[in-house]
């Protein structure tokens, strides 16, 4: 397959996003947020022909389905896939969605609740946990998050530890902590995973022209490398066809600031 020549940081995080789900055979595969979406479609499309998608309403797609105003283009439905099958795949783990937290710590724990501030009366209030827990306890997650900072990857516990990870103080006396699938981390920086002895932090890739003391010094946890870290693989010519297709009107030229190229300048 041909490398492309020229893409964008988006670009580059749908690709490498793909293959958060290319061993995960027949799972519902949930992408919440354009580049998320984008890359379970590019999975479905390429690396993880077995993943299911639906069309966010009640019917399962073999063809995902395009980001934005459809126009002409019509659905081609599989199978009914109404909530009740939706809750069904989540208890019982047949399920693999990427998030997007707005806080992530050193135990894969996320928070899309609330910040700073007592939990009655934060400074900022979000979502709430929302199906955070037991979507964290029922099956695997992978993150994306677009802007690596330590206010997103920060020093200490999230504010509100609103998705489960590997912090076993948070699990009462004598119950036994649940079995955490966390996938993949992907950030405008890097990919990285908690895979690492007793789960700590581990970057697989650094992005072009990113280095590992760049990703530390925007992490408030330590890191580690990975055996055989290496630099993300630049998207095909086939993926790049694909992911145009399934974004025709470029909704992901949106998500990062400025829209930056894939491989940063020396």
């Amino acid at each position: 397959m041909t490398t492309a020549k020229e893409f964008t940081l988006a670009e580059l995080i749908v690709a490498v996003g793909a293959q958060a789900w290319a061993s995960d055979g027949e799972v519902l595969a949930t992408g919440i947020g354009p580049l998320p979406r984008l890359a379970a479609g590019l999975a479905k499309l390429t690396c993880a022909p077995g993943i299911m998608m639906t069309d966010g309403e009640a019917y399962l797609v073999e063809d995902p389905i395009p980001l934005g105003p459809r126009g002409d283009y019509k659905p081609k439905f599989s199978g009914w896939m109404p909530y009740g099958r939706v809750f069904d795949s989540v208890w019982s783990g047949r399920r693999h969605a990427m998030v997007t937290p707005v806080q992530v710590d050193r135990y894969g724990q996320g928070n899309i609740s609330a910040l700073g501030g007592e939990f009655q009366k934060p400074k900022v209030a979000m979502l709430g946990v929302r199906g955070f827990p037991g979507n964290s306890i029922c099956h695997k997650n992978s993150m994306f998050l677009p802007s690596h900072s330590k206010r997103t990857f920060v020093e200490g516990e999230v504010d509100v530890v609103a998705s489960v990870g590997y912090n076993a103080k948070n699990w009462p006396e004598g119950a036994k902590p649940a079995d955490v699938k966390l996938g993949v981390v992907i950030t405008d920086l890097c990919v990285f995973d908690f895979n690492g002895p007793d789960h700590a932090a581990q970057v697989l890739s650094l992005h072009p022209g990113v280095t590992f003391e760049q990703v530390q010094d925007a992490t408030g946890f330590p890191l580690l490398r990975a055996e055989g870290m290496t630099t993300t693989a630049a998207p095909t010519e086939e993926q790049m066809a694909i992911i145009a297709r399934l974004d025709p009107h470029n909704v992901r030229a949106t998500v990062l600031k400025g829209n930056p190229p894939g491989v940063r300048a020396a």
